[in-house]
């Protein structure tokens, strides 16, 4: 086999489907990346058995055909250090000895036997499709995933939850304490159904996923998604298991309503959480009419921050306390300008909805109080 390529062109892939293979891997094979040559069209494989990434890249001067698999290290390492240029590939078909000569050298080394490495298993017949555009998938996945958990006794919490109806796509993620619901209204389906995105997939989709309105092709069945754009292609086997109903804990009676600048609000809580507790990370909010006092202590060292800031409210006195870090994660999520913070009392959830949702979005998230010391 023997094909020219530019190198800045197959590194741009290599780099965009390297990341899933793992650090370990129980097959030897998957440290290598497969490669696939087939007339001007150069496939390229990198996998840790639970997700398959697929990219391709044109060549020129083909001279035959086949599999082959290289080890990722070799690939990468050098290619980083290469000024942009033409590359050839000569590979012996008998015992896979390549050489990869460049401008100013070559490379040589003994490749592996293509045909070892895992294969895909194909969808179910009964697969569901369903065509979304990048950006609503980016923006979904970006926006949810923060609120995921790392729980191995419940594993669908482990992951995105893509609630799938007729009228809209609901992204979900929960880990106990903070939950994120965002329905995206633009986005319809034939019928209901729904599935578990881990969450290396889903970290790996936040790179991948062009910045551009490009539809996204999303196939799943029971077991496995497969997501497929102009520049990817990927497999990945989905959790398990029945997602909780998240609708039954998003409190719907708040007396107590809020609104405040979003950026001042993010801001105090960055500066009063410096002094509270490293163990609890526990920050007071206290509200009275138009101001809310931000503050925190560690009685440990003596040291203690409290903060004003105006805000839109004329209820009675409220106090409730929030774990600072989750409440910054938060925050820092939601793109408006101004948040509403629902609050019914200080041992029920608080609801934070920004003030104005970006078009065709509905973004919720709830944050579980923590309790006061005093």
């Amino acid at each position: 086999m023997r094909f020219d390529v530019s190198s800045s062109a197959l590194l741009t892939r290599l780099q965009s489907i390297s990341k899933v293979i793992a650090a370990k891997n129980s097959l030897p094979i998957l440290d290598s990346f497969l490669f696939l040559l087939e007339g001007n069209k150069l496939t390229i494989t990198a996998s840790d058995v639970e997700t398959r990434l697929v990219t391709w890249v044109e060549v020129m001067n083909v001279e035959g055909s086949g599999l082959f698999a290289i080890s990722a290290k070799i690939m990468l390492e050098p290619l980083k250090e290469l000024p942009e240029q033409p590359l050839t590939f000569d590979i012996n078909d008998a015992n896979l000895e390549v050489f990869i000569h460049f401008q100013n050298g070559e490379y040589n080394f003994i490749g592996q036997k293509g045909d070892t490495y895992p294969q895909q298993k194909p969808l179910k017949e009964s697969a569901v499709s369903l065509a979304i555009e990048s950006q609503q998938l980016l923006s979904g996945v970006n926006r949810s995933l923060f609120a995921t958990a790392d729980d191995e006794l419940r594993p669908v919490m482990n992951g995105v939850y893509f609630d799938i109806q007729p009228e809209y796509l609901t992204f979900v993620a929960s880990d106990g304490h903070k939950l994120v619901r965002l329905k995206n209204l633009s986005i319809h389906s034939e019928g209901r159904s729904a599935f578990i995105l881990p969450k290396k997939p889903a970290n790996l989709l936040k790179t991948l996923l062009p910045r551009t309105d490009e539809k996204i092709t999303l196939l799943f069945d029971d077991n496995n998604a497969y997501l497929r754009s102009t520049q990817f292609e990927m497999v990945c086997r989905l959790i398990e298991g029945r997602y909780p109903n998240y609708n039954s804990v998003i409190p719907t009676e708040n007396e107590n309503k809020v609104i405040i600048d979003r950026l001042s609000f993010l801001n105090a809580l960055k500066r009063v959480s410096v002094f509270s507790s490293p163990a609890s990370s526990l920050v007071k909010i206290q509200l009275s009419e138009n101001q809310i006092i931000v503050s925190a202590q560690d009685i440990d060292f003596s040291t203690s921050a409290e903060e004003k800031i105006v805000c839109q409210y004329t209820g009675s006195e409220f106090s409730i306390g929030f774990k600072a870090t989750y409440l910054i994660e938060i925050l820092s999520n939601i793109n408006s300008g101004e948040v509403v913070l629902e609050l019914a009392d200080p041992s029920r959830a608080g609801v934070i909805v920004p003030t104005e949702n970006e078009e065709d979005e509905d973004l919720l998230m709830l944050l579980m109080p923590m309790m006061l010391n005093d």
